[in-house]
């Protein structure tokens, strides 16, 4: 999810990391209050910081989450994901879509239209 829509899916956020835990995953980070933030990247020549909404670890290997919901800027979303995918194949991560009831059609067209059939999207 993009900076514009993080106050606005906080429910959707705190909901995706009771089911990570509840799955097993531990040493949570999560760009939510409680939690410590994920590493964030910065746009080289421009303002613009990338962080994962959700970063744990399960059974040794480290995961990258993001949350997939309707976004009025789909274009930056876009963008964000085929950052945090390259970046997780460069670094052996494993990264992951989290979506729920009424955005999966959304969630799927936008993979499909980048060319993200390898990422798995999870649904809630």
């Amino acid at each position: 999810m993009i900076q514009q829509d993080k106050d606005k899916y906080q429910e959707e956020l705190s909901a995706s990391i009771s089911y990570l835990e509840n799955l097993g995953y531990n040493n949570i980070k999560a760009d939510m209050e409680g939690y410590e933030t994920p590493k964030s990247y910065l746009k080289k020549g421009s303002d613009v910081s990338v962080t994962p909404d959700i970063v744990a670890e399960k059974e040794g290997r480290r995961y990258m989450f993001d949350l997939s919901l309707k976004s009025v800027k789909p274009r930056l979303l876009k963008s964000k994901w085929l950052f945090l995918n390259t970046l997780s194949q460069i670094k052996s991560y494993r990264f992951r879509l989290i979506t729920k009831r009424g955005h999966y059609k959304f969630s799927s067209e936008i993979t499909d239209a980048i060319n993200l059939d390898t990422v798995k999207i999870i649904k809630l």
